[in-house]
Parts: C-alpha cells; sequence; structure tokens
C-alpha cells in the first residue's frame, strides 16, 4: 500500500518531510514499516503538491511514475522549496493497475489536494454502482483508470457542490465500504488551510502543537509528540486544533 502525508504549519523546506527525518517519505518509500494489504516498497511513483504562498491560493503539483529515491533533483529542489501546506504521497501501485504519473496521488483541482492509500475491493465492478452517480464526463475524463482515481472523482463532485472536507469524506467512505466491503480507504485531502483524514483498513498517526499539524501513514521520527489515529475514524484539523471523530465507519 502506498504511503502519504499532509503538513500544515509555517512554511518549511519540504526536505524536513522527505528527506531530513529519519524516516521520512523517502525512507518510507523503500523501508516502509508498515505494508498490510500487500507490497513491500513504495515504487511506483510519487507526487507532492504545496501551496507557494498565501497568495497562491492553488497549489503546484510534481507527480512522477518513478521510484522517489531516483529522482536526483528532488533533494536539492526539497531543500530550496518552503511551503506551510503540503501533501506528499508514495505509491505502491494494485497489481494490474497502471503504473503512470496520473495515477500517482496528490491529486488535485482547484485549491484541493488529495490521496488515497489501500484498495477498492472487486475493483471495478464492486463500485459500478457508485460511479453511475458521477456526471458522464468526470468518468471519461478520470486521471487514471484506478480506483483512487474514481475515489477523487467522487470526492470532487461534493467539493464542487460545497461539500465540508470532512464531510465528503465521510460520505465518500461510506458508500463505498458499502458497494465494496473490505476496502482499504485511508484517505487524505486539504486546501491548504485545514485537512481531513479517514482511517479505514490501514494507519495513521498525527503530530500537532506549537502551530503545526502533520498527519502521516507512518511516523517520520520516534518523537513522543505522535500519536496514533483510531481505526475507523474521521480526522478535521488546522494549525490550531485537532478534532478525531472515533468509530463512525463500525
Amino acid at each position: 500500500m502506498c504511503r502519504h502525508l499532509v503538513y500544515l504549519g509555517p512554511p518549511a523546506p519540504l526536505s524536513r518531510l522527505l528527506f531530513d527525518p529519519p524516516h521520512g517519505l523517502e525512507h518510507q518509500s523503500w523501508a516502509p514499516r508498515d505494508m498490510r494489504g500487500g507490497g513491500t516498497i513504495n515504487a511506483d511513483g510519487f507526487g507532492l503538491g504545496w501551496f507557494p504562498s498565501a497568495d497562491l491560493p492553488q497549489p503546484v503539483v510534481y507527480r512522477s511514475a518513478r521510484p522517489l529515491w531516483s529522482d536526483l533533483a528532488l533533494p536539492a529542489l526539497a531543500a530550496a522549496t518552503t511551503s506551510g501546506a503540503v501533501l506528499a504521497a508514495v505509491r505502491s501501485a494494485t497489481a494490474g493497475m497502471p503504473v503512470t504519473e496520473s495515477a500517482a496521488a496528490p491529486f488535485h483541482d482547484g485549491p484541493w489536494l488529495f490521496s488515497h492509500n489501500g484498495r477498492v475491493t472487486g475493483w471495478p465492478d464492486s463500485v459500478t454502482g457508485v460511479a453511475a452517480g458521477l456526471p458522464v464526463r468526470d468518468l471519461i475524463t478520470l486521471d487514471a483508470p484506478t480506483d483512487s482515481a474514481l475515489l477523487w472523482a467522487l470526492v470532487r463532485a461534493r467539493l464542487r457542490a460545497g461539500g465540508p472536507l470532512g464531510d465528503t469524506l465521510s460520505q465518500v467512505v461510506g458508500l463505498v465500504a458499502a458497494a465494496a466491503p473490505g476496502s482499504r480507504l485511508n484517505l487524505l485531502l486539504t486546501d491548504g488551510r485545514s485537512v481531513a483524514a479517514v482511517t479505514y483498513g490501514h494507519a495513521l498517526s498525527v503530530r500537532a502543537g506549537d502551530g503545526t499539524v502533520l498527519v502521516a501513514s507512518e511516523p517520520l521520527d520516534d518523537g513522543p509528540a505522535w500519536r496514533p489515529v483510531p481505526e475507523h475514524s474521521l480526522l478535521v484539523a488546522d494549525p490550531s486544533a485537532v478534532h478525531i471523530s472515533e468509530g463512525i465507519f463500525s
């Protein structure tokens, strides 16, 4: 399965999330600690989405089909690029799904960045009924023929209708979990100001304080400030507060 994270707080170099910590995202790409559900490494692409400044409400997105560790220009780029709002992910593709740049998270539209860690069981037949509720244009313009891209289309449709981040993720997880029992649906979503996340079939941890919040598949270090987000929970946070609603998908 994939690894992903969201950081919100004072502007900081991207390298503090990717390369500097002992278990940063680059380390997780080749030595993850928790790959329940299949896979051993995250070598099927990566992506970064960051907001350059408060004056630029739409993020910059950089995605690749290569392993994160193979991008020789990235360490210098990450050290020189600062942001106060970042979503980053490394991918372990489900067997049979394409390994392409467009299949790597973060998926994006307007101010939103989205990532999925997991898989939809019975794909694609299990969710044809759920997908039928989307506009035809959204279906024929999916980023990639993958379960993650469909989840993003479902999320995006609700965001465009004005749905709050947390409610949107809850609705999508509820629909897909009912249609495809046994799915793993760990989701991250940010608009650069707040983050919503769901634990459903995989782990997330959160570290908050001093005007920052960091939500990640795995802690980036062994510091005591990290705490696990319980399974089947919805987390909604910004740099000033973290709210966790437990057991809402039980």
